[in-house]
């Protein structure tokens, strides 16, 4: 994070993809016109298909509300043709763009204020193309799952994309990133019948050799909710699952000048087909370990995966609290012994999601299975009158 901010020189166009979420524009939009950033430097356009009349109707009557204070920089884009999903809803807000920079946020987003000061200053000062701001959840208690889901965010935003970034291989998160509007156009947009289009863009930009720079820091993270319901979940890591699958077959990676960019790259999205047969792999490295009898090198070398995931749920424990701790929440026992109760199945639940989709990627079903957003993670959302 850099220390000093510059005078704002760059213009920003965020874009809003958004389908069904009535619960969760309104204040996405107050929040993202709120940004501590001239309001003639930033155009804010959310994207809809015409058949979700319920989003633009609340869309609309926020945007009406800011008009009456004076901030006309908000729009509501409309598509009636297809696909209906989210690459193709910013190809049709990229054409619409007047700005310098084009930044992706979504629908159920709490941005923060800041956030387009900081980018100004990294993108000017360190003359890069594409910013990857930080991400998180935020309702870690909620239910079951959620502290896993949240502390996913956590390690791969906080840690793992500086370490892609560094090593000019990076799978771009799916919002807060900011692209050049330039090279976007140079890249022609989003590809549509990817499920992913952020890790594949993310890709397509490395294999460029345009460097990426990852910032992070707890205070301007944009935060977000895990999905509310099992099927919610399980629906949202399938997509995420299936197109990795769909880039790896793609070969964008295969474009990349380094034998390291390579195969980071491929282990990255070949990943989700491990996580496929670990569902295979530890319900039997469980049941061998008490049922069969064999000699002590094969017992010990077949039980170290468990050994490596149990490390992994200890490492998820400090997490929690380094995560709570930034946060200014308070994780409680309770909290630690739901995690040991749920790790394993959370474990099956991955693997399920990951089996799910390359079932999908066999039958050739690539359809958009939409995340429901209820706003979880929003803490009070600013007042329109203070807007501005």
């Amino acid at each position: 994070m850099p220390d000093q901010r510059v005078t704002p020189q760059l213009s920003f166009t965020a874009i809003l993809p958004a389908r069904h979420e009535e619960e969760v524009i309104q204040a996405t939009i107050a929040r993202a016109a709120s940004a501590d950033y001239p309001p003639h430097l930033v155009q804010i356009l959310v994207v809809c298909s015409a058949d979700d009349v319920g989003t633009i109707e609340q869309a609309q009557a926020q945007i009406a509300r800011l008009r009456q204070l004076g901030r006309s920089n908000v729009d509501v884009i409309v598509f009636d043709d297809g696909p209906i999903n989210k690459p193709h809803g910013l190809n049709t807000a990229l054409r619409y763009a007047q700005h310098d920079i084009v930044a992706i946020f979504d629908a159920e987003d709490e941005v923060e204020p800041q956030l387009f000061d900081i980018v100004n200053t990294i993108m000017v000062t360190e003359q890069v193309s594409v910013v990857q701001a930080g991400v998180q959840l935020m309702n870690f208690d909620s239910n079951w799952y959620s502290t896993f889901n949240v502390l996913e965010y956590f390690f791969w935003f906080r840690s793992r994309l500086h370490y892609h970034a560094k090593n000019g291989a990076i799978t771009l998160g799916g919002n807060t990133v900011f692209f050049q509007r330039e090279l976007i156009e140079r890249l022609g947009g989003w590809d549509e019948t990817n499920l992913t289009e952020d890790a594949d863009i993310g890709l397509r930009v490395s294999s460029m050799g345009e460097k990426v720079r990852v910032v992070y820091d707890d205070r301007y993270v944009t935060k977000e909710e895990t999905p509310p319901t099992l099927q919610s979940f399980i629906k949202q890591r399938t997509r995420w699952c299936q197109g990795f699958m769909q880039t790896l077959g793609k070969g964008t990676w295969k474009q990349m000048p380094k034998r390291s960019q390579r195969f980071l790259a491929w282990y990255t999205l070949a990943f989700p087909h491990v996580q496929a047969m670990l569902g295979i792999y530890l319900p039997v490295a469980l049941l061998q370990a008490f049922v069969l009898s064999v000699p002590v090198p094969v017992a010990m070398l077949s039980w170290l995966p468990v050994l490596l995931l149990g490390a992994h749920f200890v490492m998820s424990v400090v997490g929690l609290y380094e995560f709570t701790g930034a946060h200014g929440l308070k994780a409680s026992p309770g909290t630690v012994v739901k995690m040991a109760i749920g790790w394993f199945p959370y474990q099956m639940l991955l693997s399920y999601a990951a089996a799910r989709a390359l079932w999908r990627q066999m039958r050739g079903a690539t359809n958009w299975e939409k995340t429901a957003h209820v706003g979880a993670h929003r803490t009070e959302a600013p007042e329109l009158s203070n807007v501005g």
